[in-house]
C-alpha cells in the first residue's frame, strides 16, 4: 500500500471511531442517570464484567472507577462460574459489557447474581438481547459500523463503551465530590498525585527574601531593594531566585503593587525616570497574587496565563507573606 493509501485507512478508522462516539450523546436517556445513582448508591463495590475485548475495555473502566473513588473491580465471567463468582456480595452492583448481549460466560453468571439479589447495569450494542431483558438497566452502546474494513473486528464499538465508561465515571467523580487531594490521595506516588499534593507554602520564599518597599520610597531604593535582595538569597543557597522585582507596601504593611524589571525596562523606553518617582507610582497597582494554601498547579497556571514568572503570596490580611518563582514550579517536578 502507498503512504497515501495508509493514510486514508487510517484516517478513516479515526473518522469512524470518533463518529461512533459522538452517535452516543444523543442516547444519553433516564437510563444513564438511573446507572450513575445505582453506582453512587452502591454500598458495596462496582464489579465490572465482560468477555473478550469487551472484557478488556471492562478492566479499563474498572480502573478508572477505582482511581476516581468508586471502589470497582474486574470479574472475568469464565473465572466466575469456576469460583471466583465469591468475590460479589451483597450489596455490589455488577456492571457488564456484551456488544451482543449473548455472551454465553456473561449469561452463565446471571443467575448465582440474580440469587444474590445484585444489580445489573449492561452496556450493550443489542437493548434487546437475552442479557438485556435481565437486567436492571441497559445502556445502548450500539454503533452503526466497526472501523474494521469487514466490519467484523472490535474497534468502533469498543472505542464507544471505553467512553461511556469513562462518562459513568466522571459522572459518579461529580456526584462524590472528588476533590484534586482525593485524586492525589488514590495516586501518591504518580505525578498527578504529586501536583495535587504541593502548596505554594511548599515551595515559596519567605522572610529576607521577599524584596519590599513603601509606597513613599523612591525608584532608586525600589532597584536597590531587588538588587539586595538577589544578593540575600543567592547567600542563602536559593540560587536561581532571583525573581527580578519587588512588592510595594502601603502604611500598613498591604501588597500596594509591585514593581518589575519589565516596568524599569519600559520606563526607559518613554524616557526614563525623574530622580523623585517613588515606587507607588511607578507599581504596578494590580498585580496577580496567590494564597499559600494555594496548589502550586494553580500558581503555574496563572504565571502561563498571565505570561509571567513569579507571584506575589498574600495572606490574609493582604501582606505580602512570600514569592513563588517559575524556578520553583520547575524545581518542585510540578511541570
Amino acid at each position: 500500500m502507498t503512504s497515501e493509501a495508509l493514510r486514508a485507512l487510517a484516517a478513516r478508522v479515526l473518522r469512524l471511531e470518533a463518529e461512533a462516539i459522538l452517535a452516543l450523546v444523543p442516547k444519553l436517556d433516564e437510563g444513564f442517570a438511573r446507572a450513575v445513582r445505582l453506582l453512587h448508591a452502591t454500598a458495596g463495590r462496582v464489579i465490572v464484567t465482560g468477555m473478550g475485548k469487551s472484557g478488556l475495555i471492562g478492566r479499563k473502566i474498572a480502573a478508572t472507577l477505582a482511581s476516581t473513588g468508586t471502589p470497582a473491580y474486574f470479574l472475568h465471567p469464565a473465572e466466575g462460574v469456576h469460583g471466583d463468582l465469591g468475590m460479589v456480595g451483597r450489596g455490589d452492583v455488577v456492571l457488564a459489557l456484551s456488544n451482543s448481549g449473548e455472551t454465553d460466560e456473561v449469561l452463565a453468571i446471571l443467575p448465582p447474581l440474580k440469587r444474590l439479589g445484585v444489580p445489573i447495569v449492561l452496556m450493550t450494542g443489542n437493548p434487546g438481547s437475552t442479557l438485556a431483558r435481565q437486567c436492571e438497566v441497559v445502556l445502548d452502546v450500539s454503533v452503526a459500523e466497526e472501523a474494521c474494513p469487514m466490519n467484523l473486528a472490535p474497534t468502533s464499538s469498543t472505542t464507544a463503551a471505553l467512553a461511556y465508561g469513562d462518562a459513568l465515571a466522571m459522572a459518579l467523580l461529580e456526584m462524590r465530590g472528588l476533590r484534586p487531594e482525593d485524586y492525589a490521595a488514590l495516586h501518591p506516588r504518580g505525578t498527578l498525585g504529586w501536583r495535587a499534593f504541593v502548596r505554594v507554602a511548599d515551595i515559596m520564599h519567605t522572610g529576607a527574601t521577599i524584596p519590599r518597599v513603601t509606597e513613599d520610597a523612591l525608584l532608586k531604593d525600589a532597584i536597590e531593594e531587588m538588587t539586595r535582595t538577589r544578593s540575600r538569597s543567592v547567600a542563602a543557597g536559593e540560587v536561581g531566585h532571583a525573581c527580578g522585582m519587588t512588592t510595594v507596601v502601603d502604611g500598613q504593611g498591604r501588597l500596594a503593587g509591585v514593581f518589575t524589571d519589565g516596568d524599569l525596562r519600559r520606563l526607559h523606553l518613554v524616557g526614563g525616570a525623574s530622580a523623585d518617582l517613588r515606587a507607588g507610582e511607578a507599581a504596578n497597582r494590580d498585580p496577580k497574587t496567590v494564597r499559600a494554601d494555594d496548589l502550586a498547579a494553580k500558581a503555574l497556571e496563572m504565571m502561563e496565563a498571565f505570561a509571567i514568572t513569579s507571584l506575589v503570596v498574600t495572606d490574609e490580611l493582604g501582606r505580602p507573606a512570600g514569592i513563588v518563582h517559575m524556578h520553583d514550579i520547575l524545581r518542585a517536578r510540578i511541570v
